[in-house]
């Protein structure tokens, strides 16, 4: 079995982590994905350890990927309903090169097994250890991007509650920013619109890694997002549920090609 693989073939192996095997799903599904491989965790710990024909492996596998690249952990066990490991296991965004590729594999190998993400694994009752696949993909430089839970995490209410701002996800996921704040019917009808405080953008830098862009004053208060786009999220909700089933977490970015589907899981905890 190859240990690099597209991520459309990523289908029932386990070794590529949830992450890859959902977003492999997706992909078959007629979801907007960006294209990109998984990686298995056996690969990812070799790459780690600085084995030089496991770096050749992922090279020679991942070479086809044009643009600056997203490389994002797909552990076994991570992202359930039961627990999230958001903020323990590691995203890169905007490594710059195939060069750079070896060494953003190692960062995130390694978050996983920092003594943070060791603890919150036990704390969740997961005693065993990690294996860490990755997800390589191309890289989005998104006018605005964010969050959206398929019904309401707090309350369980049966709505869409959707954080938005301008730039790169990054900005709403770190609480960089107050992201507008958006909730819709399952018609797609807003139920209540508070725009956010939106100072600044995560945008990519060109050498690689990324910046924090002061933004201009007009733009800190708008709504990032226009009926329409709504709408496409109410649909990219929808079908997400019927592929994954209800109650998910999803994150999506709005870029040139339009909405695309970064990431879909199970809400890890929601009111009854």
């Amino acid at each position: 079995m190859s240990r690099v693989v597209p991520l459309e073939a990523a289908e029932d192996l386990s070794c590529f982590g949830a992450k890859a095997v959902g977003l492999g799903q997706a992909l078959r599904d007629g979801l907007p994905v960006p294209s990109g491989f998984a990686l298995a965790a056996d690969l990812v710990e070799a790459v780690a350890s600085g084995d030089d024909d496991a770096i050749a492996e992922v090279l020679a596998a991942v070479g086809g990927l044009s643009g600056p690249l997203a490389v994002r952990s797909s552990a076994i066990d991570e992202d359930g309903a039961a627990a999230s490991f958001a903020g323990q296991h590691l995203t890169l965004l905007n490594v710059p090169s195939l060069e750079a590729l070896a060494e953003a594999l190692r960062a995130v190998w390694w978050s996983a097994n920092s003594d943070s993400a060791i603890s919150y694994r036990k704390r969740v009752g997961l005693f065993s250890r990690p294996s860490v696949g990755v997800v390589v993909q191309t890289l989005l430089s998104p006018v605005s991007a964010g969050v959206m839970f398929t019904r309401n995490p707090v309350t369980g209410v049966d709505e869409r509650v959707i954080e938005a701002s301008w730039g790169l996800g990054e900005a709403v996921v770190a609480g960089l920013v107050i992201p507008d704040h958006i909730c819709l019917d399952r018609a797609g009808m807003v139920r209540e619109c508070r725009p956010g405080y939106k100072t600044m953008a995560i945008r990519p830098l060109a050498g690689g890694g990324t910046r924090q862009e002061t933004l201009a004053s007009e733009l800190v208060e708008r709504l990032c997002l226009d009926d329409a786009q709504l709408q496409a999220l109410n649909r990219l909700a929808l079908r997400c549920e019927e592929v994954y089933g209800p109650g998910r977490d999803l994150e999506w970015a709005f870029a040139d090609d339009g909405l695309v589907l970064l990431q879909c899981r199970a809400i890890t905890k929601a009111g009854p």
